[in-house]
Order: structure tokens, then sequence, then C-alpha cells
């Protein structure tokens, strides 16, 4: 894999992570990271929808018209997506189960359509395979780590959801009774419901801007296309035309305001 796939390919873990940078599929994130096994299963099959549909997608790009694109684009996402949850059903249905409605709800993901739009419509297919696997790995991880927290210091135990698979819950957060028995101790109740999901999502995404500021990122004070992750991918309008623009409105501005004053 030369440079140019390579970066293809990990942009979409830590650059543009889709939770932690681009704060897509934010809903699914913090109802799904409450155990580390329905994150982990989630990020998954997302991958997979992501990887399906942006090859597919690439490929049929120059005979889909520009003007029904994005009901196509559902079209595909939704078929892979009922792909994976027949799968899921007929094989794995303590997983299917413990996805819930935010299986099929996939298919409405920003993540997915959004790779679809900024990408894959735009790029051959390798390129597109190796963006969704990309945007797949990074939603994983941002689940994952915020399920980590959630799991382990809300719950006070780790591999929630494999009773089905007569796995039972592995007890880290413990301490002994008088009576000799082991009972929890030392969790955070509030983690494993919402309030704790937007608490750790924010703290996750408070270091992962550390982590890219200390990589060489870029603070931007305005709000233009030239501080959006994706603008390289927009090829509407230039973001130097934009701030060209931006300038030239700026500095009529200035002069309307100055003829006013003077009259």
């Amino acid at each position: 894999m030369n440079k140019s796939k390579l970066s293809i390919f990990l942009r979409g873990i830590i650059a543009e992570n889709p939770v932690l940078i681009l704060v897509l599929g934010t809903c699914p994130a913090i109802a799904v990271s409450t155990s580390i096994v329905s994150a982990i299963s989630m990020g998954l099959a997302a991958t997979v929808v992501l990887l399906g549909s942006n090859v597919v997608i690439s490929l049929l790009r120059k005979i889909i018209p520009d003007t029904v694109r994005i009901p196509c684009y559902i079209v595909v996402i939704a078929a892979f997506v009922t792909l994976v949850e027949m799968l899921l059903h007929a094989f794995v249905e303590p997983i299917y189960n413990l996805l819930g409605i935010w299986l099929p709800l996939i298919v409405v993901n920003c993540i997915v359509l959004g790779r679809a739009e900024m990408f894959a419509r735009k790029n051959n297919p390798l390129d597109s395979a190796l963006d969704g696997l990309g945007m797949g790995i990074g939603f994983l991880v941002a689940l994952l780590s915020m399920a980590i927290f959630r799991e382990i210091l809300g719950e006070g135990t780790i591999l929630k959801g494999l009773e089905s698979f007569n796995v039972q819950p592995i007890n880290l957060l413990f301490k002994i009774a008088e009576d000799g028995t082991m009972v929890y101790d030392f969790r955070i109740p509030i983690l494993a419901k919402a309030p704790g999901g937007f608490l750790v999502f924010g703290i996750l995404i408070a270091v992962m801007n550390k982590i890219t500021a200390k990589k060489g990122g870029v603070k931007r004070k305005s709000f233009s296309c030239d501080g959006c992750p994706s603008a390289h991918l927009c090829t509407k309008t230039s973001c130097s035309e934009i701030t060209e623009l931006a300038t030239d409105a700026e500095e009529s501005s200035t002069e309307n305001k100055e003829v006013d004053e003077n009259a």
C-alpha cells in the first residue's frame, strides 16, 4: 500500500475520526457504548455497511443521475444494512437483540451517507473501499473508547451482554464485605446513563483535539471551509474562492460604512 492509499485509510481513524473529530453518528455512539460488546458489534456492523456501500456507489457513480443520487445512495445503504441485519438475526441472534433498533438505523447514519456523498461518488472503488474501512474502524475505535470507560466505571463489569453465550460478565470493581462476600464498589452509575455518555463523549473529544493539535493541527478562530476536515474533497468551489469572496464582502461593507459616515 503506497503512501497516498495508506493516508486515505488512516485518515478516518484519527485525523478525521467520524465521531470524535467530525462529530457524526453521535446518537448511536452514546446509545450503544454502554457495554464493550455492543460497541464492538455496532462498530463492526457499520464498518461492513460502509465498506460495501462505498464500493458499490463508487462503481455506479457514473451511472447514477446526479438529480436522484441521494435516494439511490440510501437504497444501496439499506440493502447492505438489511443483509447485515439478516445475517446477525440468523447466526448471532443475541447480538442482534442487543443492538436492537440501532442496527436498522445504520441506514440513516450520517457517517455512511456522508462518505457516499463526499468520497465514494468522486473516487475509484479501491480508494472508496479504503475510505470506508478507515471510517468504519474509526467509528469502532470511538465506540470502544467510550464503552471501556462507561462499562468498567459505570457498571463495574466487562463483557456484559454475552450471557446468552453462557459467558458471565467479569466483575472488576468489587470489595469483600464483612460476611466474606464480594460486592461492587467504586462505581459511578451515571456513566452508564445518557448524561454520563455525553460526559465521556466530551472528554474524548477534548483529548482527541489535544492529540491532533500536537501533531500539527491548526486552531482556527473563524468558521469557514478552511476549518472543515473534508474541504479538500469538495469540488463545488474552492476554499480560496470562498475566502476571497468573504474578504471582498468585508472590504465592501467597510467602504460603504465609511461613505455613510462621511455623508
